[in-house]
């Protein structure tokens, strides 16, 4: 039950049913059991992703690791430690030159790395239930199937000069020179010449400053530390850049349900639509859930004309800095989570290049470092991950007459439930159920019987 009282209220549909999987293309390969969530705490949410469930719209859904082929592992990263890459950076620095100068990428960088496509993968055949006990609008939901979870940059720069064929210069005959003229400078090597030029333009850059800095970046003690990734969202943008970028957040709607706390960030929680806008139109939405220990990235979607500028990445990096921001008021919001890490699929490992970050455990539900668990993916797409034999699931069923259910607008445990429908035969449904939850969730979120 969150703070003012309120109840997360779910029906539960089970996942006997193979259904296409949107990585491998297997026509019944994808298994996920599955809920609708009328309504959703922060918390209670929190505690089902942390147990590898995903939400979709209302849908939430767990793949059932050990026979889906494609196992999709929870993966987290750790903000505060996050530095990016070098194609991270190569991202940014195609974005801000665009800024600066109005300099479009001629080619996607990133082809071939689309990002998770939403709604092929897991609910294709899933529809609203058919009695809703909350008069709930399901017209409300969204489908967006034109949607990216977050897309990959894993490019290969371009060489600026292709070396000269070799059939252009076997055929050539040297001709007797003369030697070097004392009068003209020394010839210098190309590499010294473009170290060069680079010096002089930081030397120029240097003399600019950064005008627009939504979040502001931290200094620097030493010349000897790498910069903050806060510093490369804003290096190169010059005082009056070409074109502007602006950020709009709002609420949106959503099954979970909007909180503050106290020791909670300035904006609450909840769902919210970040919005970027380029010279006063709107090129890109991204959906984001902020959680009491996260901020979850749900999709994003953009303009197509803006594709060679990866915004994919482009906005998990500024949402990975939008989770650091976070952290600063509310310390235990310290992880941003980037949805599911697919190894069977190599467009869906680009996922693993924001680190530090973590897998989920699908059988202990603990954490564990990526780089501990690539090696076991690489010899089965399904692991346990976590390396401790004795290790248990912490959280696992002990009761299940505690399990609070929502039975004709009456609320009470199931086992009251099931004395009062003698000869109800949902036992081994609502067991599984519970069992996927875990205690802690099933004696706060209410189950609906019809």
């Amino acid at each position: 039950m969150a703070a003012g009282g309120s109840y997360s209220i779910v029906e539960y549909f089970g996942g006997d049913d193979g259904y296409r999987c949107g990585y491998c293309k297997h026509e019944n390969g994808n298994f996920s059991h599955g809920m609708w969530s009328h309504t959703m705490t922060v918390q209670d949410y929190q505690d089902l992703i942390d147990r590898g469930w995903r939400r979709s719209g209302k849908y939430v859904y767990k793949p059932i690791m050990n026979k889906t082929c494609c196992p999709q592992y929870t993966i987290r990263c750790h903000a505060l430690n996050f530095h990016p890459s070098k194609t991270h950076k190569k991202t940014l620095k195609r974005v801000n030159k665009f800024l600066s100068k109005g300099e479009m990428p001629v080619e996607r960088c990133d082809e071939g790395h689309e990002g998770e496509p939403m709604n092929s993968v897991h609910e294709e055949d899933v529809r609203p239930p058919p009695e809703d006990p909350l008069k709930i609008d399901h017209g409300e939901i969204q489908d967006i199937t034109t949607s990216l979870d977050t897309e990959s940059s894993n490019s290969t720069p371009r060489e600026d000069a292709a070396p000269a064929s070799a059939e252009k210069t076997s055929n050539v005959t040297a001709k007797p020179g003369k030697g070097a003229d004392p009068n003209r400078p020394l010839c210098r090597k190309a590499k010294d010449i473009r170290k060069e030029k680079r010096l002089q333009k930081e030397q120029l850059k240097q003399q600019e400053t950064v005008s627009y800095s939504p979040s502001p970046a931290p200094s620097k003690s030493s010349s000897n530390q790498p910069k903050s990734l806060e510093e490369f969202i804003t290096e190169y943008l010059p005082n009056d850049p070409l074109h502007r970028l602006e950020f709009k957040r709002f609420l949106c709607d959503s099954p979970l349900e909007a909180e503050t706390a106290p020791d909670g960030p300035d904006v609450g929680y909840g769902s919210f639509h970040q919005q970027y806008w380029l010279d006063g139109r709107i090129v890109a939405v991204g959906v984001l859930d902020i959680l009491p220990s996260c901020v979850s990235s749900v999709y994003l979607y953009y303009h197509p004309d803006f594709s060679s500028l990866s915004l994919g990445t482009y906005s998990a990096l500024r949402e990975i800095a939008f989770t650091r921001q976070l952290q600063k008021q509310s310390p235990k919001l310290a992880y941003y989570y980037l949805g599911f890490y697919v190894h069977s699929c190599p467009k869906m490992r680009y996922k693993g290049q924001y680190r530090p970050s973590d897998l989920l455990c699908p059988e202990t539900y603990a954490w564990v470092s990526i780089e501990r668990c690539i090696s076991r993916l690489e010899i089965s797409a399904y692991s346990r991950l976590n390396e401790n034999a004795q290790a248990g699931d912490a959280l696992a069923l002990k009761d299940l007459g505690r399990a609070l259910v929502l039975h004709r607008r009456t609320v009470m445990p199931y086992a009251a439930y099931a004395r009062k429908r003698k000869g109800s035969n949902d036992e081994k449904e609502v067991e599984q159920y519970a069992s996927l939850v875990g205690q802690s969730c099933v004696e706060r979120i209410l189950l609906y019987r019809a």
